[in-house]
């Protein structure tokens, strides 16, 4: 059995092997950071065309208009079932192979279908938030003189937000551990960083335990300071 300081030589020291570590937890950090903000873009996007189809009566749309909301819902209600129909992986080799093929960085390749992923399930967390709040809401900030757009801005969407709050915690998290994946396009993220440790070592227990505990961390930062925002966002509720 090898003690501690030939584990620590063999799997982090030698060859700098600590380097697979650092820079692929740099990679997933970015990957999942950029796909974040890109699917909370999307998510919100797709939540309000959702929802605005669902609270406004068509039967007040001229036809013109009446025709874009029920195209912007069907491409929303399209996408939505598309992306959370299919798996992961294989979104993520259909954009490194056919759609994004002319990108040669593969890290934009990865934000970009882990984004496009993230955001149809972002879209169902903010439109339950939407959805929660009451309509006297809707209808207090319209018989105010706000317009929709601008009652949907500032008085539904910071309620929504708080609301979905916990759900966006958990999608994050799901976010950080899907990026996992990215080996399949040959990214040397933190899974495969392990990985590359494990084949040059022909051990792969201790850099894929090593891995996961940089996992653990990371997701248990994240729900630290999650958990400080939602904390705080509840402190301002009750002034």
């Amino acid at each position: 059995m090898e003690n501690l300081r030939e584990i620590i030589d063999k799997f982090f020291i030698t060859d700098n092997r600590w380097h697979y570590y650092l820079d692929g937890l740099g990679i997933t950090l970015r990957v999942t950071v950029g796909a974040l903000l890109l699917g909370l873009v999307i998510g919100v996007v797709v939540s309000i065309v959702r929802s605005s189809h669902d609270q406004i009566r068509q039967e007040e749309l001229n036809p013109p208009a009446r025709f874009v909301f029920w195209l912007l819902d069907a491409a929303a209600r399209l996408y939505l079932t598309v992306i959370r129909g299919t798996p992961t992986v294989v979104q993520l080799l259909l954009f490194f192979f056919f759609f994004l093929q002319n990108v040669d960085n593969k890290a934009t390749v990865a934000t970009i279908a882990f984004g496009i992923n993230s955001g149809a399930y972002l879209a169902e967390v903010f439109r339950s938030g939407i959805m929660s709040i009451d309509k006297g809401q809707m209808e207090a900030g319209r018989s105010l003189g706000l317009s929709y757009t601008v009652t949907m801005r500032k008085i539904i969407l910071p309620q929504a937000f708080k609301n979905a709050l916990p759900a966006l915690i958990n999608e994050v998290i799901t976010l950080l551990k899907e990026t996992s994946i990215c080996g399949y396009i040959g990214l040397n993220d933190l899974t495969r960083g392990a990985q590359i440790i494990g084949g040059a070592t022909y051990e792969y227990l201790i850099p894929l335990l090593a891995a996961a505990l940089i996992y653990l961390a990371v997701v248990m930062f994240f729900t630290w300071v999650m958990g400080m925002i939602e904390r705080r966002l509840r402190e301002n509720d009750r002034r």
